[in-house]
């Protein structure tokens, strides 16, 4: 191995080294205690360091939220595959999404609620738009093309919302079920399905 490669991939290990750090300190201590100063005690590097990976915490928690996507996309790709029927995969992607925004808070809020430097829509990094995808994907066969960009835009956001009220304990854990069960009803409703 060259001593550029070694250099190379020493870097890349470092980068998600941080990275890594940062989203283990925001989930047992929220995002508030993520600072680089920390993150350079407990990775044992400088802050100049951190600083030749990111150049501020807002771009260290935009690198967690991009591999959030990546995790996330690939839960609702398992959950879709799983299904035997387009309906069925609506239901239980909508309910990995939900799992997978209950089991990750700091990450959820990194792609959803705090200020970040991602850009969204069309000119999105490429995780952000496979997790898209995967949502285009659920409304495909029971939509035409024209409606489908806001077909999924409106169903992301119910989910989004009933994610971020299950999580601010603002609805019944009891009815969880019987939630999903509606709004997937719904949606197959206001598509003739």
């Amino acid at each position: 191995m060259s001593t550029q490669t070694r250099k190379e991939r020493e870097r890349a290990e470092r980068h998600q080294r941080i990275i890594d750090t940062a989203r283990e300190l925001a989930e047992t201590q929220g995002w508030e205690a993520v600072t680089v100063r920390r993150l350079a005690e407990r990775i044992e590097y400088s802050q100049p360091v951190l600083y030749s990976h990111f150049a501020s915490k807002a771009a260290i928690v935009a690198a967690v939220a991009e591999q959030g996507f990546v995790d996330l996309t690939a839960q609702l790709r398992a959950a879709a595959s799983a299904a035997t029927t387009p309906a069925q995969a609506l239901e239980q992607v909508t309910r990995a999404y939900l799992d997978f925004a209950a089991a990750n808070p700091a990450r959820y809020d990194a792609m959803f609620v705090l200020n970040i430097d991602l850009t969204f829509g069309l000119e999105a990094p490429q995780a952000l738009r496979d997790g898209f995808g995967e949502f285009e994907s659920l409304f495909r066969p029971f939509v035409d093309e024209a409606d489908l960009g806001a077909r999924t835009e409106v169903a992301w956001s119910s989910i989004h919302g009933l994610a971020t009220l299950e999580r601010g304990g603002r609805l019944r854990p009891e009815l969880r079920e019987r939630r999903l069960a509606i709004l997937v009803a719904e949606w197959l409703a206001a598509v003739g399905a």
